[in-house]
């Protein structure tokens, strides 16, 4: 059985790998993957303290379960947002991209 700590170092490295390239990054579609990233380090969090904790509910599943239904409504409206600026400014840099701006 693979200890709970082993599962929350995978977790924090992902989570950390999504931090920096959220901050770093100056692409738009690389920072929703970014996102991406530090969702899926939530989840395997969730999962392994379900497994840890309480094994007889479903608890952490179902929490896994709202952050996966979450992230894909994230992705299509990232997606569809980066490619309407696209279409509009033909860049997805995000330093270039200032239409919430007066």
């Amino acid at each position: 059985m693979i200890p709970l700590s082993w599962y929350l170092f995978v977790a924090a490295g992902l989570f950390s790998i999504g931090l920096y390239g959220v901050l770093a990054r100056k692409n738009a579609v690389a920072i929703l993957m970014s996102v991406e990233f530090m969702l899926n380090a939530v989840n395997i969090n969730l999962v392994a303290f379900w497994r840890y904790q309480t094994p007889e509910s479903m608890n952490g599943q179902v929490f896994a379960a709202m952050v996966f239904a979450v992230a894909a409504a994230e992705v299509a409206v990232g997606l569809a947002l980066v490619i309407s600026i696209y279409r509009r400014r033909k860049t997805v840099s995000a330093n270039e991209i200032n239409l919430m701006k007066w």
